[in-house]
């Protein structure tokens, strides 16, 4: 499990391909100071499991599955990637249960700066629209944010806004999002199980 809160701006360092399957190398001193091997670390909001690691980085394999539902397939040597090691039980929760289990990728379609904020808007499946709602959480390639605004339902395609910061922006690759750029989205997990629970309702 995961917060959403960012620890470290990342560097993919080598990428090899098998098959239908990829092994990445990130670079990420603070994520591996006291990384194990099997340990979880989030890329970009993919729960990823260390397979060997030093000093400096980290190398984990990835499956067809998480290459083709998220934007892991995208990433090129020298792309930045935000990371974040797996939650501490005895650690405050900063930002919002993530379970690094990305259920989409969205479009970034718009990005308005301000004096003090950046508004960006992501289109999004309207499978997914159902689960986010104004000022709920959200996960977008790995950073937990607070949902600014949301489409109505009946609007195709669907959308949700977030405003970042200017400290998001700097220690996370939102910075440098640009409109067209797929991204990762984690919804949050509480709506999908109250969505379960109902279900089952006479």
């Amino acid at each position: 499990m995961f917060t959403g809160i960012i620890e470290e701006l990342g560097t993919v360092r080598a990428i090899e391909h098998s098959g239908d399957s990829a092994r990445m190398t990130i670079e990420g001193p603070l994520v591996v100071s006291d990384a194990q091997h099997g340990a979880s670390i989030s890329v970009n909001g993919v729960c990823l499991t260390v397979v060997s690691h030093d000093a400096l980085s980290f190398t984990a394999d990835v499956m067809a599955q998480t290459l083709s539902a998220s934007g892991l397939g995208n990433l090129q040597i020298g792309s930045r990637v935000n990371l974040e090691r797996a939650a501490r039980v005895d650690a405050r929760l900063g930002g919002h249960i993530v379970q690094g289990h990305v259920d989409a990728t969205a479009k970034v379609t718009l990005i308005t700066p301000g004096q003090d904020w950046t508004k960006i808007r992501f289109a999004i499946s309207h499978d997914l629209a159902r689960y986010i709602v104004a000022k709920g959480s959200i996960t977008v390639n790995g950073v937990s944010l607070t949902v600014s605004d949301v489409s109505a339902p009946d609007t195709d395609p669907a959308w949700f806004e977030v405003s970042l910061i200017p400290t998001t922006l700097t220690l996370t690759t939102l910075g440098a999002a640009a409109e067209g750029e797929l991204v990762n989205i984690e919804v949050d997990v509480l709506a999908k199980y109250v969505e379960r629970l109902l279900s089952g309702r006479n």
